[in-house]
């Protein structure tokens, strides 16, 4: 094999994107990439993300976190196959060659618009938790809760994954091509090797204590004691079979048989903090088709993923309070900046109190996107200042309100995916195994995820039952944001990103940098972040964000700035396609 380094610096919008490899809880390399014999169309859509130019094409696009990802979209579209065929390639890639962000064994959310019928239909493969977790899951025997990697670093953590049942479903429905060639680029890579990328290495640094708690991990991300490193080549034999094994087998050989019992096995054997996921869990889980949430924007309709994920609900809230204020100043405008970061504070403020998966709670998704709501909502913004304090709302509701603040933790490990195919199908699918490197147990050559500690720790606040509580079956809130937005029917605009939380202020600042700010989808993508959620603004350093500190200070903000490596993966759609990746991690946009 001949390898080719491509090394790729971006500083679209500050130097703060080329800094350290890590973070605290999840490294941040640089968007430096080594990638070996990869197409010279990869090699030029690098290339133009280096230099912040938009990438485009007539026929088809895939959008997604990692180059040989992406040409293993690309091939699938070029041979005639759907987004849904390419979906496939591109998440069986991703689990090899990004694995600490996504894979076998965590979960995901589609939104898929369907160019035959037009209709939008959004699939929920979010992790479950097991039958036998109870609302005290992460709570010691005081009844507190765990400090939180403590809770996440073995079995305790693991719900059922869904990824794999949603590749599945989505190929069922929507998919053309042979469901083995859609794994095969994955299974050759596998055993082939890969050259481990600069970001890879580095957030393998920094986690080797954590990784280190399984053997089986540590053997492969830290072989002789000593991490990974940038360069080296790394084959996943393991992950080479197991896919070979769901393409002999189908998406049951993953959820019963040998498989399912190694899985079971590692998370109830899990060295010091063992789980209780099982073979009945693993037998039972399904796919969801959840109802579209949709919400106005500026004569679009930009539209995602419902509960138990609160991305499509609270990025809908936010544009909604906006509604009525005039943005035109720009993403360095003080008092837009105070509009945009307060209407997010009282969107979150509502997703604490009332967003939970509506199978087990009665979530009043209307009424918090209820027009007259959110001018009601948004009316708290005319003032100058910062708010000084915000409490959710009371929105329209057929059910008793009687629900505690939820504080759960939701870091970033995550994963963006956006396609149009040929057909003119739209696919924008976030997928996760929760914090980097989930919950650090390795089993078929893939990471399991650590989802549920997105569930509340708490179970009950001054005896008040919190809806983001554990509960058997149940499945954790997420912020993961897919989305398409659409105009008169039809869909204009693929995005989404990862980041924990953060999720849903990277999305809604990319749609108001295109529909207010008239920018592309690369200087969307690139576009500095500024991001509130609880009443801190984080200021994204090294940027022109960070020059804001002084003047969000004055308003009455308590001011930070940090790394934020969102993963924006856009794609946009008119008289031609037209992409964006995200110049702060390692992803590119590809078309024809």
């Amino acid at each position: 094999m001949r390898f080719v380094s491509f090394v790729v610096g971006v500083m679209v919008a500050g130097a703060g994107f080329a800094q350290q490899a890590a973070d605290g809880v999840e490294p941040e390399a640089a968007a430096v990439g080594v990638f070996e014999s990869l197409s010279p169309e990869v090699s030029a859509a690098l290339e133009a993300k280096a230099a912040g130019q938009v990438v485009r094409s007539q026929d088809f696009m895939v959008a997604a976190a990692n180059p040989h990802a992406v040409q293993a979209g690309y091939d699938v579209l070029a041979r005639g196959g759907t987004a849904a065929d390419a979906l496939v390639a591109v998440q069986a890639m991703l689990g090899l060659v990004e694995p600490q962000s996504s894979g076998l064994g965590g979960g995901a959310f589609l939104v898929w618009y369907d160019a035959a019928s037009g209709e939008l239909t959004t699939l929920d493969g979010r992790e479950a938790a097991p039958l036998a977790a109870t609302p005290r899951l992460f709570q010691n025997e005081a009844g507190e809760p765990l400090k939180f990697f403590d809770a996440v670093v073995g079995g305790r953590s693991v719900g059922t994954p869904g990824t794999p049942a949603l590749m599945a479903q989505a190929h069922k429905r929507w998919g053309t091509q042979d469901w083995g060639s859609l794994l095969a680029p994955a299974i050759d890579l596998a055993n082939a090797g890969f050259t481990v990328s600069p970001r890879l290495a580095g957030l393998v640094e920094n986690d080797a204590e954590r990784l280190a708690s399984s053997d089986v991990t540590a053997a492969y991300f830290l072989p002789g004691g000593t991490p990974i490193k940038a360069g080296d080549t790394l084959i996943n034999q393991a992950y080479a079979q197991t896919l070979k094994t769901i393409t002999e087998g189908g998406i049951g050989a993953f959820y019963a048989g040998d498989l399912a019992k190694k899985i079971v096995g590692t998370v109830q054997n899990a060295k010091g903090n063992p789980g209780v996921l099982s073979e009945v869990d693993l037998a039972i889980y399904q796919v969801k088709e959840r109802p579209a949430v949709c919400a106005t924007y500026r004569d679009h309709e930009v539209c995602g993923m419902g509960p138990p994920s609160s991305g499509a609900v609270a990025v809908g809230q936010t544009l909604g309070m906006l509604e009525g204020y005039d943005l035109s100043a720009g993403p360095m405008d003080a008092n837009v900046r105070r509009l945009i970061g307060d209407a997010a504070r009282l969107a979150f403020a509502d997703r604490g109190r009332y967003l939970a998966d509506s199978d087990y709670v009665p979530v009043p998704v209307k009424g918090l996107l209820d027009p007259a709501y959110l001018t009601e909502r948004g009316g708290l913004l005319a003032g100058d200042d910062a708010l000084p304090e915000v409490t959710p709302g009371n929105p329209e509701y057929d059910h008793a309100l009687n629900w505690a603040d939820d504080t759960a933790i939701e870091l970033p490990s995550t994963s963006h995916i956006s396609i149009v195919d040929g057909a003119g199908n739209v696919a924008s699918m976030t997928t996760t195994i929760e914090n980097g490197f989930g919950s650090r147990l390795m089993v078929g050559g893939f990471l399991l995820n650590n989802e549920l500690t997105d569930f509340s720790f708490r179970s009950h606040v001054d005896g008040v039952p919190v809806a983001n509580r554990v509960e058997p079956g149940k499945r954790p809130r997420s912020s993961m944001a897919p989305t398409i937005v659409l105009k008169g029917g039809a869909p204009v605009l693929a995005i989404g990103s990862p980041g924990g939380s953060r999720i849903i202020g990277y999305v809604t600042q990319a749609v108001i940098a295109m529909l207010d700010w008239d920018m592309d989808v690369q200087q969307a993508a690139s576009l500095p972040h500024a991001v509130n959620r609880f009443g801190k603004y984080d200021l994204e350093e090294g940027t022109a964000a960070a020059e804001m500190a002084d003047e969000l200070t004055a308003l009455g903000y308590e001011v930070g700035t940090r790394s934020l490596t969102s993963g924006l993966h856009l794609i946009e759609i008119g008289t031609d396609l037209q992409g964006g990746a995200d110049p702060r991690r390692e992803g590119i946009a590809l078309g024809n």
